[in-house]
């Protein structure tokens, strides 16, 4: 994992933790919530400016193709059995 994806992860945790902490504050100093909400855009930019500067996210894995796979051809279906008897009537 590079560390844009670790920010990524961290994100709604942090914001998760950041709210039990701010109604904690409401419940118990003269803080009331509606004066302390604007905290979580603060922490929801700066973890996305973190994300940013830390680099894209990785590419996507793409598995390899399969053997025998010709880019271009679509798709062939097998050629028929060769008949090892001869005709039959």
């Amino acid at each position: 994992m590079n560390s844009s994806a670790i920010i990524q992860a961290a994100r709604g945790p942090l914001m998760l933790i950041t709210l039990g902490a701010l109604i904690a504050i409401d419940y118990n100093t003269h803080f009331k919530f509606h004066q302390t909400w604007p905290v979580l855009i603060i922490l929801f930019g700066i973890l996305k400016l973190m994300e940013r500067m830390a680099g894209p996210p990785p590419a996507p894995y793409t598995p390899p193709p399969p053997p025998g796979y010709q880019p271009g051809a679509g798709f062939q279906p097998p050629p028929p059995p060769h008949d090892q008897g001869g005709t039959q009537s």
